[in-house]
């Protein structure tokens, strides 16, 4: 299985500066990696990779999502 990777870089959507994010506590879970940034111009921005139903949970409220089996 690939490793995810440890940052990865977006565009912000506020003020199209490159903003980076970085990969979240690692568990064992294999199903979804969350990832995290802030821009320098205070936007917040999340991301994560992994299976489509939980990265779509987290997404849609990713301050109070959390994963269990």
């Amino acid at each position: 299985m690939l490793k995810a990777p440890r940052t990865l870089t977006f565009k912000c959507a506020k003020c199209a500066k490159a903003v980076q994010v970085r990969l979240q506590k690692v568990s064992a879970c294999s199903h979804i990696q969350p990832y995290l940034g802030v821009c320098p111009c205070g936007e917040v921005k999340h991301h994560a990779i992994g299976q489509k139903d939980a990265v779509a949970s987290y997404l849609a409220a990713p301050e109070g999502w959390t994963h269990h089996h």
